[in-house]
């Protein structure tokens, strides 16, 4: 038995749209050439794909292992057009990125510049979620490439040391711990933090951080943006642990004349408490494409170590 691919490819997008009017207009056809394309499918493999009892097209058992080895395979043809386009020397194409939130807000706009500068023919589509969030749509062959700062552990992503960064506990300036010279742990133990939400790589290492000094952190709140929290400790809602990267600008922007405020309220707590914290930022990609030649080569420089890096290990380890 030989698989239509065009029929293949349109239940695929059926199955991950989630209905067939949507992938009829995704794909330029007609909802009926949709339907017919699929129950030709269903006829060549004698069976059923989709529930339709239910009314909200679920997959079948069959569909969804037909849908998994579907993905498999056009991520396949995906790399493949990655390779071509790498030989033409990056003349066009989709590179697909995902970064965290701290990277995609603080570190990646300045290299995706350089990058467009000097490839302008190819299209970056840029997706922004945290380190779980990321690393389950590289599994899911959503992306090409990712930048997290959260900790990922799955046999199925190579996983490369990127850049380090620390990370600081902030406070509004008139809080009591931000005028102290040393804060203990006790200090810190007391107060009640600002949170990223689970599955936040800057909330697991905070609270890793945390928890090395006996610390269980307390929550006050929790929010989905570094920007937010930071507004929210503005406000004196609580503390935060940022990473360091995030603050840089507004410390850089400060007038001289409130310098001595800014300086209270960027405290490195964790720094006085003896628990000065260091992470890594890392570049993953799905094993299945470790030696696909990419465009995210150049949005690192040698300087930076980044994926110039990544490929010299690549190459003195093949």
């Amino acid at each position: 038995m030989t698989l239509n691919l065009h029929h293949l490819r349109i239940f695929a997008r059926v199955a991950e749209l989630g209905g067939f009017s949507l992938a009829a207009t995704s794909l330029h056809l007609s909802q009926p050439a949709v339907s017919k394309s699929v129950r030709e499918l269903e006829r060549e493999l004698q069976t059923t794909l989709f529930d339709r009892s239910v009314g909200a097209h679920a997959l079948t058992e069959t569909g969804v292992a037909l849908f998994a080895r579907a993905r498999e395979l056009f991520a396949v043809e995906r790399v493949a057009e990655e390779e071509l386009r790498a030989i033409r020397g990056l003349q066009g194409g989709v590179l697909r990125i995902g970064a965290s939130t701290t990277i995609a807000t603080y570190l990646l706009p300045e290299r995706l510049a350089r990058f467009r500068a000097a490839h302008p023919m190819v299209s970056l589509r840029i997706r922004t979620a945290n380190t779980r969030d990321i690393a389950s749509a590289l599994l899911e062959r959503r992306l090409d490439i990712a930048l997290v700062e959260g900790p990922v552990e799955d046999s199925r992503i190579e996983i490369h040391p990127w850049r380090r960064d620390e990370l600081a506990v902030i406070a509004p300036p008139d809080h009591p711990l931000a005028r102290k010279r040393r804060v203990s742990p006790a200090n810190l133990a007391t107060a009640e933090f600002i949170v990223r939400e689970r599955g936040s790589g800057t909330r697991q290492v905070a609270t890793e951080a945390l928890s090395a000094i006996g610390i269980s952190l307390r929550v006050a709140l929790v929010l989905s943006s570094t920007e937010a929290i930071k507004q929210a400790v503005g406000a004196g809602l609580g503390l935060a642990i940022v990473s360091r990267a995030a603050i840089a600008d507004q410390v850089a922007l400060v007038p001289p004349v409130t310098a001595e405020a800014i300086k209270a309220s960027v405290n490195h707590m964790l720094d006085s408490a003896g628990q000065r914290e260091s992470w890594r930022f890392h570049f993953v990609i799905h094993q299945f494409v470790s030696n696909t030649p990419t465009a995210l080569g150049r949005l690192e420089t040698r300087r930076e170590g980044g994926m110039d890096a990544v490929k010299r290990e690549q190459h003195e380890g093949s």
